[in-house]
């Protein structure tokens, strides 16, 4: 009498999920190419960076997926074949071991892990960026490796970007531009909090923290905009910390360096420190600076081991 109730049970659950199952499909309805496409940027790499992130994901899933679909089949079978009600199923009191299923159980995870431990440890230093061969022998073909690597610093505050290049004497907020093929070294530190480095289309993430030094690699084998974001949570304007990033040729790459050259706006560590005062970008504004002070990463970087704190400006009591 029971086990007929739970066969009735599972009979009404597989006819609910039979009739709700096409009803799914509508969640899809507000999706495209298109917008798939524009959500999942890091499934359109535009650098050997990204590529080799991509390619370790689709692996790690493609095995995980190894795994899981004979996995689902073979309980699906078991619990087909061997149900109370199948009597056409070998029953079999004394059975109690099986070498084969031994190997087979113990011999697949085993290969697994090491398989997915040897891909890890390739991925890892695929993308180091504290590996200075990584700029030689992990970038693409046709790299410009007959210049010197742009240096670019950037430094986090809450909650906007500012990207400095020694060289030049420049420096621009939320908004980076790098010349293609050409490696990109950054050196990288926050004013406040913890925030995460992230261009989907070109580098992996990495940590950003205060008073230390982070460093990020990349080369950008296309010419286009791509967005770099904070990937990790920092505040009340986390949700807008975003910037432009664009890939120009090295002709473009000159072009705006002059014209950066030429801003009003200058950039020391008093105007910094004005800068870095929370502000919430919620209209994406960008900004260029010339003359930057040479010494700017360094000084931001001991003012945070000396207490420098921004603080939030809040409203007067009272206020609406």
């Amino acid at each position: 009498m029971q086990a007929r109730r739970y066969d009735t049970i599972a009979r009404r659950i597989g006819q609910l999920a039979r009739m709700l199952g096409p009803f799914s499909l509508m969640f899809l309805s507000g999706c495209s190419a298109h917008g798939l496409s524009r959500q999942f940027l890091i499934l359109r790499p535009a650098g050997p960076l990204s590529a080799a992130d991509l390619r370790f994901t689709i692996l790690d899933v493609a095995v995980m997926l190894g795994i899981i679909i004979p996995t689902a089949i073979i309980t699906t079978y078991f619990l087909l074949r061997y149900r109370k009600t199948n009597t056409n199923a070998t029953y079999d009191p004394h059975w109690s071991h099986s070498n084969l299923i031994e190997l087979v159980v113990w011999a697949i995870p085993l290969l697994t892990v090491a398989m997915l431990g040897y891909e890890s440890y390739k991925g890892t230093y695929a993308v180091n960026p504290y590996d200075p061969r990584m700029i030689n022998t992990k970038t693409a073909s046709g790299v410009n490796s007959r210049h010197a690597p742009l240096n670019v610093d950037v430094i986090t505050t809450d909650w906007q970007w500012l990207f400095i290049y020694p060289k030049q004497h420049i420096a621009t907020a939320n908004e980076l531009v790098i010349p293609r093929k050409t490696p990109v070294v950054f050196h990288m530190t926050s004013a406040t909090v913890v925030n995460d480095f992230f261009i989907p289309n070109l580098a992996g993430m990495i940590d950003i923290m205060p008073g230390m030094r982070t460093k990020q690699v990349l080369v950008a084998d296309k010419l286009g905009q791509y967005k770099g974001y904070s990937a990790n949570f920092s505040g009340a304007g986390f949700s807008w910390m975003g910037f432009k990033t664009h890939v120009v040729g090295a002709a473009g790459f000159r072009r705006w360096t002059q014209a950066i050259q030429k801003s009003p706006q200058h950039m020391d560590y008093a105007q910094f420190n004005e800068f870095a005062k929370p502000t919430t970008n919620v209209d994406g504004k960008t900004y260029a600076f010339s003359h930057v002070h040479a010494r700017l990463f360094d000084q931001v970087i001991k003012g945070v081991l000396d207490g420098k704190v921004y603080t939030t400006r809040m409203p007067p009591p009272g206020a609406p």
